[in-house]
């Protein structure tokens, strides 16, 4: 598949310091190519500045998990609250005090404040949120811009609410698929690991004094065990290679498209992955179009918001069909991504001018699908992890008990 939309430019966020003509001290936070156009962007708009560097791990505390961070449902919580402030005719301003007051989390509260700070001078809603792209993402930021010109702000809140609220759940069901088979894999590399490292030292100790040779699966267990002893820390130096060496790869932009293809091609978990992209692709665009955002812009954001590099290529692809004057069913065909039921649905939408109601109506189809894939795919695993983890422990007993066996046969 050719794209037809250009590559994306690889931006960062960067925090500066400049003066003003008046020598008053300004800081901030900005998304630019490099510190060239950050110092550009700032003499552009009056600015003197004085210090500028890329923004790191450590600057980025409220982004991340288990260090104050602000977890989605925060977010979700904080925008049903404001939706309904907003509906009972409060301020925004005032929204804005009352619900960073009462927030618990500090990250959070911090941010709130800036917002509000922000509208306070004069910045609309949408742009104030635009300088907390860690917290507030791109989608947010384009409906409320979108809320703010239709004067629907409260209805928008909504909507965002409720579509954050059913990608969490999307989100929790893939979680709960990936943990249960995580957790017995470990489990069973652990009692694998005891067992050679600890027990089988102990049977081979008594074994020697029996003074005759050992079944083979018994010599086996025996020879696994010496393994384990001499070579545990080069097997765990590989095992931290290998995992810093995907992580590292996954975090370059090939390899992340050749991971991404991958995990959404693989036999078990592929299809489960596939129907969450189809999911996330058709609620993400459905809200946006719903919301008044202009078809080419969702498809830019949607994009962004795929949470696969398969996909996100699949979706500019269609985008730039578009801006040629295509229609959507084609292109998205050509992708081979997407289901042709999803295509033919989206076609018939397109057609009758309720694309957005039939993307929403999609979207609850493959949440359903996702459920039933996951549960189905859970009771697959299920009983092989455990005859896996049986066979283990089970193959380990019978090996280690056999020289018994026959000793007690030869008293006999």
């Amino acid at each position: 598949m050719k794209s037809a939309a250009a590559p994306k430019k690889v931006t960062a966020q960067f925090l500066w310091e400049a003066k003003t003509k008046s020598g008053e001290t300004k800081k901030g936070e900005m998304e630019a190519m490099d510190i060239e156009a950050v110092n550009a962007r700032l003499k552009s708009l009056g600015l003197n500045p004085t210090k500028v560097r890329k923004k790191s791990v450590l600057d980025a505390g409220i982004s991340m998990p288990g260090i104050g961070g602000v977890t989605g449902k925060d977010i979700l919580v904080f925008t049903r609250q404001f939706a309904t402030m907003i509906d009972a005719g409060l301020p925004l301003v005032q929204c804005l005090d009352i619900l960073a007051t009462q927030m618990d989390n500090p990250a959070f509260k911090k941010v709130l404040f800036a917002i509000k700070g922000k509208v306070e001078q004069g910045s609309t809603f949408a742009d104030a949120l635009k300088e907390h792209p860690k917290v507030f993402d791109e989608l947010y930021v384009q409906l409320c811009a979108a809320g703010e010109v239709g004067g629907i702000l409260d209805s928008i809140l909504n909507r965002l609410a409720a579509y954050r609220e059913k990608n969490e759940k999307l989100k929790n069901k893939v979680k709960s698929a990936m943990t249960y088979p995580a957790i017995v894999i470990l489990v069973a590399i652990g009692v694998t690991a005891l067992l050679l490292l600890k027990v089988t030292p102990v049977f081979e100790k008594m074994f020697s004094d029996f003074g005759s040779a050992l079944p083979g699966p018994t010599q086996m267990v025996v020879d696994f065990s010496h393994l384990a002893q001499e070579y545990i820390f080069h097997v765990l130096a590989g095992i931290f290679v290998l995992v810093t060496s995907f992580s590292w790869t996954y975090r370059q932009p090939k390899g992340r498209k050749f991971w991404d293809k991958v995990f959404i091609s693989a036999p078990l978990f592929g299809p489960v992955l596939r129907k969450v992209a189809v999911a996330r692709f058709t609620r993400t665009l459905g809200t946006m179009l719903s919301s008044g955002v202009p078809i080419l812009d969702a498809l830019d954001v949607t994009a962004k918001t795929a949470g696969n590099r398969t996909v996100e290529e699949a979706i500019y692809y269609v985008r730039g069909k578009i801006a040629e004057g295509k229609n959507i069913a084609g292109p998205l065909l050509e992708t081979k991504v997407f289901p042709s039921m999803v295509v033919q649905m989206i076609g018939v939408g397109e057609a009758t001018g309720a694309m957005d109601t039939m993307l929403n109506k999609i979207a609850d189809f493959y949440d359903d699908e996702v459920d039933s894939a996951v549960n189905g795919l859970t009771a697959m695993i299920e009983p092989l992890l455990m005859v896996f983890l049986g066979g283990v422990v089970g193959g380990f007993l019978i090996a280690m008990y056999l020289p018994i066996f026959g000793l007690a046969g030869a008293i006999k």
